[in-house]
Formats: structure tokens, C-alpha cells, sequence
């Protein structure tokens, strides 16, 4: 306790940022888990019904089913219904244009993770080695044991800077990686969607586009278990 005391005395001006840090990656953290939960939703049941009013060749009931998802997944399947209704020859690109906005927004905020991850460690020890060589001057200049033995618990405390620019980047590093694997589990489903469409655009029979949305389903049920 006394080490952190001191350090906060001494090395402030490099624990200020560094706590700085870490309430941002609590404040990411906050908001991206809040986002992402709402936005959740049960792809493959989403897959029936789209092929359900696909197979249909009804766009009306297409576009319910995206706004009663809602979210994300909803917006991307409202636009893909708009694209495939008014440009079925260039849907593929059409869509990926959208499904990249769409993406773009569930990664909004994780360049700070990812940007502190790297930084914090750095800031950590900068803040050390800088106590130190003002640490080793004061040894330089020291001729008593007492003395000498108040400078080694100088050292002790600067390493504190290290230790808390390593723990905030850590838990930065963990979430960026944890957050980047959900937004790939968002683009999976994006291309699900996306190979949905193309199967009727590209006027696969009945029956193969049902077995195409069996496979998907089920493929689905898997990754989510």
C-alpha cells in the first residue's frame, strides 16, 4: 500500500493517462456488450421464415419479417429485399456494399481497445524507466544505508506504472478479441442471408433451395452451440 502511495505522488503525471485508459475500455466495454446483446437475434429461425416469403416471391412479407427482427440483422435483411426487388442482376455486389456499412457500425469503438492494448504497456514503461534514472541519480548522490534503502523502495513503486499499463492492456486486448469474434459471427449471418437471395436470384429450383436452407439452419445451429 505504501508503494502505491508513493507511486501516485511520484508518477502521476503517467498514472493519470493510463487510468484514463482504463476508464475508456470500461466505458467501451459498457457499450458495445449493451449494443451487440440487443441486436441479437435467432439467425436460423430468421432463414425460415426469409425463405418461407422468398419462396413466395413475396417482398411484402419479406420486408415484415426484416422489420420484425429488427436491429442490424433486420436492416441488412430490409436492404437486401430493396436490392433484390430493384437490382437482381447486381445484387451481390449490391449487398456487400451494405453488409460492409453494416459491419462497420458493430465495429464502431474498437480501434480504442485495440489502440490501448498496444499503447499501455508502453505508457507503463515509460513512467518506469523514467523513476528509475531519476531513481539511480539519487543513489549516485546517497552515502547513507537509510538513504540507499529509500531509493530501492523508489524502484519498487515505479514498477507499479508497468504493472497497471500491462493489466489495463490486457483486459483491453481480451475484450478487442473477444468483440472482433462477435462482429465475425455478424458477418457469417450477413453471408448467410446474402447466399439466401442469390439462391433465388440465380433460380435454383424448390427443392434445392429448400435443402439450401436446411443446410443453412442447421449449419447455423451448430456455431451457436
Amino acid at each position: 500500500m505504501e508503494l502505491l502511495i508513493e507511486a501516485i505522488k511520484m508518477d502521476w503525471w503517467i498514472l493519470l493517462p493510463i487510468f484514463a485508459c482504463s476508464i475508456l475500455v470500461v466505458g467501451v466495454m459498457i457499450s458495445k456488450w449493451s449494443f451487440y446483446s440487443k441486436n441479437q437475434r435467432d439467425i436460423a429461425a430468421i432463414m425460415r421464415d426469409l425463405n418461407r416469403d422468398l419462396s413466395k416471391n413475396d417482398m411484402t412479407a419479406a420486408q415484415n419479417t426484416a422489420l420484425r427482427c429488427g436491429g442490424v440483422i433486420g436492416e441488412v435483411i430490409e436492404e437486401a429485399v430493396r436490392i433484390f426487388s430493384e437490382q437482381k442482376e447486381s445484387f451481390s455486389r449490391s449487398f456487400d456494399i451494405s453488409a460492409a456499412l453494416a459491419t462497420r457500425k458493430l465495429e464502431r469503438h474498437l480501434t480504442i481497445l485495440g489502440t490501448i492494448g498496444g499503447v499501455a504497456p508502453f505508457l507503463g514503461l515509460l513512467g518506469t524507466v523514467t523513476r528509475i534514472l531519476f531513481t539511480f541519480k539519487e543513489m549516485a548522490g546517497s552515502s547513507q544505508m537509510g538513504q540507499a534503502a529509500d531509493v530501492m523502495s523508489g524502484i519498487g513503486s515505479a514498477l507499479i506504472a508497468t504493472a497497471m499499463g500491462l493489466g489495463v492492456a490486457i483486459a483491453a486486448v481480451i475484450l478487442f478479441n473477444s468483440f472482433q469474434s462477435i462482429v465475425k459471427h455478424y458477418e457469417d449471418d450477413f453471408q448467410l442471408i446474402k447466399l439466401l437471395f442469390l439462391s433465388y436470384a440465380d433460380g435454383e429450383t424448390p427443392t434445392t433451395q429448400s435443402r439450401y436452407t436446411q443446410q443453412a439452419t442447421s449449419t447455423v445451429s451448430r456455431v451457436n452451440l
